[in-house]
């Protein structure tokens, strides 16, 4: 695994209904979208203990995670827009190259 690019989505919620939507909207599809779509490897969803949600996707390297950027993400993102627009989900999105891994 060493060598893999790792993008993560965390999304914080005002309220559970709206935390109950976009997990179907991630189960529906939205996943499945950014492996297929997107050239991720994987892709998970974790609930945290906080009640906040990460999206958490392996890309095969950087340049297949700038390609996915540059293409697939833009209409995935837009999908996902509803949520941000409403003001009841706010998004944090970090990278980085998995380096080390037992």
């Amino acid at each position: 695994m060493v060598g893999m690019f790792i993008y993560v989505v965390t999304a914080e919620f005002t309220n559970d209904d709206v935390r109950g939507e976009y997990l179907g909207w991630m189960r529906g599809g939205h996943v499945a979208k950014v492996v297929e779509l997107g050239g991720a490897v994987s892709g998970e969803v974790v609930l945290l203990d906080d009640g906040r949600v990460e999206g958490r996707y392996v890309f095969p390297d950087r340049g297949a995670f700038t390609a996915y950027e540059s293409g697939p993400a833009v209409e995935l993102r837009a999908e996902g827009a509803r949520f941000t627009e409403s003001g009841e989900v706010v998004f944090a999105r970090r990278t980085g190259e998995v380096i080390f891994g037992a």
